[in-house]
């Protein structure tokens, strides 16, 4: 096994790094020993590790951990994409959040990350047609986590949710790759329509906390929307908006506002 585990590690650079973590992790605080080696040491690869995280948090009476472990296991056997887009997120996240300084962070305590590779997951289920499935991961998502992110929505990669409480992403939202949002930020729709009702977000878009995106309206790419803003229309691209109802106040600022996460507007 100790063989097999090194053949794993040499060929993905962020497994080997998260490995590593763990150990001296372990060696820094031995009380967190069983936790560590359960969660990430006692594992083969970043998918088991994320299938075990998966089922740990989500399980409850009326849905067992191992059920949700052959559910997670199955995702990521059929759908390299997912891990693959998991670590993407990762690097997102220790990249963009002053507060991550280990890989290992996400993986074990941050509820956003975590959250978004649930939904992933549920994603997976809604696609192949099993929408009870689905929407179960979804209710226990938002338990656990407090984010509600429906399973037919479409994500990227690259995403950082930076503390994640209270997100709510709808139906037919989709969001590009390399975004970042802080909590309490919504991508819901308006009134009781139907059908394709929600936002579309391009790619490297940073959304500030708070903020409120409503309607069937495009976010352009490399645009920041500022803290507390209600967005009722299309955002232009390399643009930042503000205000309830937001509007333009100026350019993003620099090329990829959500990788430098500068939520300061110039004032006049």
């Amino acid at each position: 096994m100790g063989e097999l585990r090194a053949r794993v590690t040499t060929v993905d650079p962020v497994w080997k790094r998260i490995t590593e973590e763990a150990q001296e992790a372990v060696r820094a605080e031995p009380i967190l020993g069983g936790l560590i080696h359960s969660s990430l040491l006692h594992h083969l690869s970043f998918e088991r590790a994320l299938a075990y995280r998966f089922s740990l948090k989500l399980a409850s009476g009326e849905m067992s951990e191992q059920i949700l472990r052959e559910i997670a296991d199955e995702a990521h056997a059929e759908a390299p994409e997912i891990g693959q887009a998991a670590r993407a997120d990762l690097v997102a996240v220790y990249e963009r959040d002053p507060a991550c300084h280990r890989f290992i962070q996400p993986l074990l305590y941050f509820k956003g990350f975590q959250a978004v590779q649930a939904y992933r997951v549920g994603h997976w289920l809604w696609r192949r047609g099993r929408t009870d499935l689905a929407y179960f991961v979804q209710m226990r998502v938002s338990e656990a986590f407090g984010v509600d992110i429906h399973p037919a929505a479409r994500i990227g990669r690259g995403i950082m949710i930076d503390h994640a409480h209270s997100i709510v992403i709808g139906e037919t939202a989709v969001v590009g790759d390399n975004v970042s949002m802080l909590h309490a930020v919504t991508l819901g729709g308006t009134g009781k329509e139907d059908g394709d009702r929600h936002p579309k977000i391009g790619d490297g878009v940073l959304i500030g906390a708070g903020a409120k995106i409503l309607g069937n309206i495009r976010v352009g790419h490399s645009s920041r929307i500022a803290a507390g803003s209600v967005v009722l229309r299309d955002v232009p691209p390399c643009t930042t908006v503000a205000g309830v109802p937001a509007r333009v106040v100026g350019e993003a600022g620099c090329a990829q506002p959500a990788l430098m996460m500068d939520q300061t507007l110039e004032q006049p």
